[in-house]
């Protein structure tokens, strides 16, 4: 009997997951090509078996990291705060742009707008001028109590030894919300890769433990003892296995829970203070809080199917306790 916890549908959620949620373009494509498949049952699990490191190994192509580079630099910033990058994210995502020009702005064109777009802050002013204590202390505590690596990093960057009032406004106007979203994908790329080796290892050790099963079931006399033993350790090891994931997931829905709740904070800071500087920060505060709100449902759901395998590998570890 093959073990299973609500499948396909959890196949199906999972491989949904990573179609809306992977940070690699190439795997959320390949991922919506196995669930719009005529064959949706079968499509799915060769990207599972397959397809998810073919996509992965694929993304890590140059030309696709640099146009999922690119994608974020123009997610993560907007034309008010840091029009020169802005625009040029926008143009180079679009039909016309080449490979080359993407690479130029990977390698170097990045920096000279970021350049450009702090001498543009500086002409104009207005955010400088409306820094007040409130915002250097709020970033400062941001730089040790974040919840994300990457956005404490980025506010320390604008607190290090010869930082000016200049880069506390680069982090309002880009760093903050570039430091979440990059939080936000190596949650994502971090679970789903764990995801995928877990299920590729309980995959295995179902597979074991049905041959087991029925080796037991079909042993004569003088050797079912012994072969329902080996079943019932095999059922036992399944179980066991599924603790690496259940406790991933569950440590990833207290991760996610955290980070929602610090962009709510944050959110509303950013209301009541009404500022230049801090408007730049409403929009991905609020987006932030949504991806974060989804992660939890995410994991919570991995949880439940992980937990799901238990109570079954327990059940049948029972099951062949009780082959005649």
């Amino acid at each position: 009997m093959t073990i299973q916890a609500q499948q396909p549908s959890d196949d199906w959620i999972w491989v949904r997951y990573l179609a809306n949620a992977h940070p690699y373009s190439t795997v959320r494509t390949a991922a919506w090509s196995a669930l719009v498949s005529s064959d949706p049952d079968t499509a799915i699990a060769a990207f599972l078996q397959s397809g998810f490191d073919f996509a992965v190994e694929r993304a890590q192509q140059r030309r696709i990291s640099n146009m999922d580079f690119i994608r974020r630099v123009f997610e993560t910033t907007t034309v008010e705060y840091s029009p020169e990058i802005h625009n040029e994210a926008k143009r180079l995502l679009g039909p016309n742009a080449t490979d080359a020009e993407r690479e130029a702005f990977v390698r170097t064109g990045y920096e000279a707008a970021r350049s450009r777009d702090r001498v543009y802050r500086d002409e104009i002013g207005t955010q400088k001028q409306a820094l007040v204590q409130r915002d250097r202390d709020f970033v400062r505590n941001l730089a040790s109590n974040d919840p994300g690596e990457q956005v404490r990093l980025s506010a320390s960057h604008a607190f290090r030894v010869g930082a000016t009032d200049d880069d506390l406004v680069e982090f309002f106007a880009y760093g903050w919300a570039t430091g979440s979203r990059l939080d936000l994908e190596v949650f994502r790329m971090r679970h789903a890769n764990d995801n995928m080796k877990w299920r590729s290892t309980i995959t295995r050790l179902i597979a074991d433990a049905e041959a087991a099963e029925k080796a037991a079931r079909e042993a004569s006399e003088e050797t079912k003892q012994q072969a329902k033993d080996a079943a019932a350790r095999a059922w036992q090891q399944v179980g066991t296995q599924t603790e690496p994931a259940r406790s991933g997931w569950t440590q990833a829905q207290d991760v996610a829970v955290r980070q929602a709740e610090n962009w709510r904070a944050v959110l509303a800071a950013a209301q009541a203070a009404m500022g230049p500087n801090w408007e730049s920060i409403i929009d991905p505060a609020r987006s932030s809080e949504a991806a974060w709100l989804a992660e939890r449902d995410s994991a919570s759901q991995q949880a439940a199917y992980w937990n799901a395998l238990l109570q079954q590998a327990i059940d049948a570890e029972q099951r062949v306790k009780n082959i005649n």
